[in-house]
């Protein structure tokens, strides 16, 4: 069975968000990624496969190694779905400031 998944499913997960902060700024082996965690490189192994497979990460052989990076076109999705939250978070914190800040000026 094939499972499709999907990308608020892959960092809905600690260690793979962790992953995905620790290839934030550099590529990465397989190898350098799971000296990080105190788990069985075949469970790092399942993250990076799961972030791959949402796109969340590419994959690039050089030599016999493969490493990891971003995919930011990827990032950039989550980004866009979440800012109309974010905006609308951003309102309402300021509506709350107003209103905070026209409560103390009438004490």
């Amino acid at each position: 069975m094939n499972l499709r998944r999907d990308v608020f499913q892959a960092i809905a997960d600690p260690t793979r968000r962790a992953i995905l902060l620790l290839v934030s700024s550099q590529s990465m082996t397989a190898g350098a990624i799971a000296s990080n965690f105190d788990t069985a490189r075949p469970t790092v192994s399942k993250h990076l496969q799961i972030l791959t497979e949402c796109e969340l990460l590419k994959q690039e052989q050089n030599g016999r190694e493969m490493y990891y990076h971003l995919n930011p076109n990827k990032l950039k999705e989550i980004a866009d779905f979440i800012e109309p939250f974010q905006k609308m978070w951003d309102d309402r914190f300021n509506t709350l400031e107003t209103i905070m800040k026209k409560y103390q000026s009438k004490k």
